[in-house]
This record gives C-alpha cells, sequence and structure tokens, in this order.
C-alpha cells in the first residue's frame, strides 16, 4: 500500500483538476441537454458506438446491420475487451451492461489521466505532468472521456505500457499492449511502441555490458506478449468470416473504414472549398492537421523518448489516412497524448496564476462545445 500511495500523492493534484474539468463538463451536458428535452445519461450511454458495445456484452458476436447502398455494418468491427468488461461488471452489480460501460469508462478515464501523468512526469517533471493531464482533460473533444466509448480505456492501457517501457518493465509493458490490443485497433501502435522501444534496448545492450539474462528474457516475453490481443482477435474474425487472416478488413469494409493514405480525407477537406461559407470549415480543418504535424516536429525536436514519437506517429497516422468517418477524427487522435507534451511545457512555464486562468477558461469552452456536440445529429 506504501508503495501506491506516495505515487498517488504526487498525481493528486493532476488527477483532483482532471476530476474537477470532467465534473464540469458533465454539468454543462446535463443542463443543457435538460434545456434542448434529452437525457444526458442517454447521451453518454446508449448512443452510437456505445449501443454497439452493450449489444455485444449483452448478445455477442454476430449482429450486422444491412443498409439500402449495400454496406454491412456488422459489430465484429468491435473489439472485446470494453464489452467483456461490461458483462462482467453487470454479472457482479446492478448495473446496466451500458452502465456498466460507463463506469469502466469514467474509472478508466482516471486511470488514463494517471498514466499521462506518469509518463510526462518521468520525461519532464511534475509541474508539467499535471500540465499535461490538464490539457488533455480539456480537449474539445474531451467529453468523449466521460461516455461509455472505449478511448478512456484504451489511453489508460497505452499511457501505463508506454511507462512500462520507460522504466524497463518489460513484462507489464508486453501484457498490457496485449489488452490494449484488445481495445481498439489503433493497439498496434502500443505494440509498435513496445517493440521499437525492446529492438532499441537489445541492439544498445550488445554495444554495452551484456545485460543480466533475467532482463534480456523479461524484455523479450513482454515484446512477444504485445501483439497477441489484437493479433488473436483479427484472426479470430477472420475464422468466424472464413475469409482468413484478412477477414478483419473486410468487415471493416463494410463500414466503408479502410487505410487510403489520407486520400479520401483529403477530398473530404477539398470539398469544403466549393462554397462558402463551408470554406471556412475547409480552413479550419486544414489548420488543425498542420497543428497536430506541428505539434509532433516539435515533440520531435523537444527530445521525446523514441517509445512516445513512435506511439504518437502511428496513432496520428491511422487517424487521419483512414477514409473512416470523418467528424470522428479528433476523437481519434484523443488517445495521441504527447502531442500536448510541448503544449504542456509552454504551460508549465507561465506563473501558476496565470496557467490556471488559461486551462479554466479553456476548460469552460470545451465543456460547452461537448455539450453541443453530443447533442448534435452526427456520432462523435
Amino acid at each position: 500500500m506504501n508503495d501506491l500511495a506516495a505515487p498517488l500523492r504526487r498525481a493528486a493534484p493532476a488527477l483532483l483538476g482532471y476530476a474537477a474539468v470532467r465534473a464540469l463538463g458533465l454539468v454543462v451536458l446535463a443542463v443543457w441537454s435538460a434545456a434542448r428535452g434529452k437525457s444526458a445519461h442517454t447521451l453518454l450511454t446508449a448512443r452510437w458506438d456505445a449501443l454497439w458495445y452493450t449489444r455485444v456484452a449483452d448478445l455477442g458476436y454476430g449482429y450486422e446491420v444491412r443498409l439500402p447502398n449495400g454496406d454491412v455494418h456488422s459489430n465484429l468491427a468491435f473489439f472485446p475487451l470494453l464489452p467483456w468488461l461490461e458483462s462482467l461488471l453487470h454479472a457482479v452489480t446492478p448495473l446496466s451492461y451500458a452502465d456498466g460501460g460507463l463506469a469502466v469508462s469514467l474509472l478508466a478515464s482516471l486511470a488514463a489521466a494517471w498514466g499521462i501523468f506518469a509518463v510526462t512526469e518521468h520525461v519532464y517533471g511534475r509541474r508539467v505532468g499535471v500540465c499535461a493531464v490538464l490539457l488533455w482533460a480539456v480537449l474539445p473533444v474531451g467529453i468523449v472521456q466521460s461516455m461509455a466509448y472505449s478511448e478512456s480505456l484504451f489511453t489508460a492501457l497505452a499511457a501505463w505500457s508506454l511507462y512500462a517501457v520507460l522504466t524497463g518493465r518489460w513484462l507489464t509493458a508486453g501484457t498490457l499492449a496485449l489488452f490494449a490490443g484488445l481495445t481498439r485497433p489503433v493497439g498496434l501502435a502500443v505494440v509498435a511502441a513496445v517493440w521499437v522501444a525492446g529492438i532499441t534496448s537489445f541492439v544498445r545492450d550488445r554495444s554495452t555490458a551484456p545485460a543480466p539474462r533475467a532482463r534480456t528474457w523479461r524484455r523479450a516475453l513482454g515484446m512477444a506478449l504485445a501483439p497477441l490481443g489484437a493479433a488473436g482477435y483479427v484472426l479470430w474474425v477472420g475464422h468466424r468470416t472464413g475469409k482468413g487472416p484478412l477477414g478483419y478488413l473486410d468487415v471493416q469494409a463494410g463500414w466503408r473504414n479502410g487505410f487510403d493514405g489520407g486520400a479520401a480525407f483529403a477530398r473530404f477537406v477539398g470539398e469544403k472549398f466549393t462554397s462558402f461559407p463551408s470554406a471556412l470549415a475547409g480552413v479550419g480543418l486544414i489548420v488543425g492537421v498542420a497543428l497536430v504535424l506541428w505539434l509532433y516536429v516539435v515533440g520531435v525536436r523537444q527530445g521525446q523518448p523514441l517509445p512516445l514519437l513512435v506511439y504518437t506517429g502511428v496513432v496520428t497516422a491511422l487517424a487521419l489516412c483512414a477514409s473512416s468517418y470523418f467528424g470522428s477524427k479528433p476523437r481519434l487522435l484523443m488517445p495521441a497524448f504527447p502531442l500536448l507534451l510541448p503544449l504542456a511545457l509552454a504551460l508549465a512555464r507561465l506563473r501558476t496564476s496565470r496557467s490556471a486562468w488559461v486551462v479554466g477558461g479553456v476548460a469552460v469552452a470545451s465543456a460547452v462545445y461537448g455539450a453541443f456536440w453530443l447533442n448534435g445529429s452526427g456520432p462523435p
């Protein structure tokens, strides 16, 4: 218990600040939804992807919807860890599947905040760690962290796996990467980070003094464990559909999801410039993508550890270069928390009173935007 108490005390300001920001977002959502005659609880637990997850938890895999245009939306597209946890909570508590998903998301968001703090504190120190967590909390799409979606769960597993890599805990890193791979397709980013860090560590050991045999075996076993979650689910889907190892890609194609190098996204942005005022949205999208790429370049220049750069690069590439629903791209980028580290460094240089005003103002704007977004017609 004492081993946990000290890290928790160090992380307490970050976790309390995170909880305050998320509480503000939920209060604003409740008020906004009530004014529009909607249920904030329903918006958080029973719309869009949340419905697909709870259906998997309740009925298992095999459900699909055939659309008039011929597309087939199969629940095999949704990775199983969140539905498994929803089923577990439903079995051992009075919670419904949907409320189980909400509980998992709320707890996982705190674990993610703590993991982000741990990674950032390890690299840049405690003050920057607190700032990084607060910036993650006030993202415009931060309300998703409180929904019965899998982003919070994935970010928690990814952040702690990265922390384990940075501190040489290879078995922990590999195990958490395995579970991240059972949560979302972007679990490949965590696997890539573990593998690149492991290979780099092997090479470094060969050029210096040999590492102890036990450490070498733990590192190798961690690397072997890392891809098993994602690979296991993808292969199972291929077996279930009868289409072999690439069967999961066919499932995603039914949702019009695929990796096209960003061509579809570029066309989507280009179409915004065919009229006004949609051209303003096109400019906003270009500025947003440029900001993401600039933050990544700054992270490289500031010497972020290689595992963080690999992880962030893969998450960013999969988000920006996929042909999926374009309105979801900000949400898909949310796990790429190392993009926020250059901003956290800048925020940490401000006086505490000034940084508090900055974070507070952005938190209010984020809460209002989140309430507006979830009360809209399209999925986040």
